[in-house]
C-alpha cells in the first residue's frame, strides 16, 4: 500500500512537472489536456477527475511547489527552533522553488497571461508567494509571542522577508540573464538577507 501510494505520488509530480513544461512551450491558452497526457502519459478522464479543470491543474504546479517550500514551517520543523534558524531553513527552501525550472516557468506564464487570464494570475498569487507570506506572518507573531522580535505588522514584515529572498536575482533568472545559483551562493544569499531582516544595516550606537 505504501509503496502503491508512494508511486501515486512520484506520478503526480511527473505529470506536474510535465504540464508545466507543455504551458511554459505553447502557452496556457495554447495548451490542451491532450498535449499534457502526449508528454506525460495518462488519461484524460484522470487528470479531470484529479484536478478538475486546465485551471486546476495549473494552481496544483503552483500549490505542489509552495507546499514543498513551506514544509520548512511546519508546527513540527519550527519548535525547538529559534527564528534565525527558522528563516534560514526557509530562506533556502523558498530560493530553491523560486529558482527551479518549473517554478521560473510558472511565473513567466502567470506574468504573460495576467491579462487575459486574471483568474489565473490570482490563483498564482494565492497559492504560491501569498500563502509563503502569510505562514510567515504567523511564525514571525509567534516570534514575537516568545520575545524574539519586537510586535509589529507580521504581514508586511514577511513579505519584505520574501522579496529579499527573491530579489533580483530572480529576475535575471526568469529574465534569462543568469543562471540559477548553486548551493553555496544561495547559502551566502540567504544568510545576508536573514541577517539583514533581522539586524537591519544601520550602525547600531556604541558600536
Amino acid at each position: 500500500m505504501a509503496e502503491k501510494s508512494g508511486r501515486s505520488v512520484g506520478r503526480r509530480e511527473m505529470l506536474l512537472k510535465a504540464a508545466a513544461e507543455v504551458f511554459f512551450e505553447q502557452g496556457y491558452a495554447s495548451t490542451s489536456i491532450d498535449a499534457i497526457i502526449e508528454r506525460a502519459g495518462g488519461s484524460k478522464r484522470n487528470i479531470y477527475n484529479e484536478f478538475g479543470s486546465k485551471e486546476g491543474l495549473f494552481a496544483a504546479i503552483v500549490r505542489s511547489s509552495a507546499d514543498s517550500a513551506l514544509s520548512s514551517l511546519s508546527q513540527e520543523q519550527i519548535e525547538g527552533r529559534g527564528l534565525e534558524e527558522t528563516l534560514t531553513a526557509f530562506g533556502q527552501h523558498l530560493m530553491e522553488i523560486y529558482m527551479s525550472p518549473t517554478v521560473v516557468s510558472v511565473y513567466r506564464i502567470a506574468i504573460n497571461e495576467a491579462n487575459r487570464f486574471p483568474d489565473l494570475a490570482r490563483s498564482f498569487y494565492e497559492q504560491g508567494p501569498g500563502r509563503a507570506a502569510s505562514q510567515l506572518a504567523e511564525v514571525l507573531e509567534f516570534a514575537a509571542q516568545r520575545g524574539e522580535i519586537e510586535p509589529r505588522d507580521y504581514s508586511r514584515a514577511a513579505g519584505l522577508f520574501v522579496g529579499m529572498i527573491r530579489d533580483n536575482l530572480h529576475l535575471q533568472v526568469v529574465l534569462g540573464l543568469r543562471s540559477p545559483p548553486l548551493e553555496p551562493e544561495v547559502r551566502r544569499i540567504v544568510s545576508s538577507a536573514v541577517d539583514i531582516f533581522l539586524n537591519g544595516v544601520r550602525l547600531q550606537a556604541g558600536k
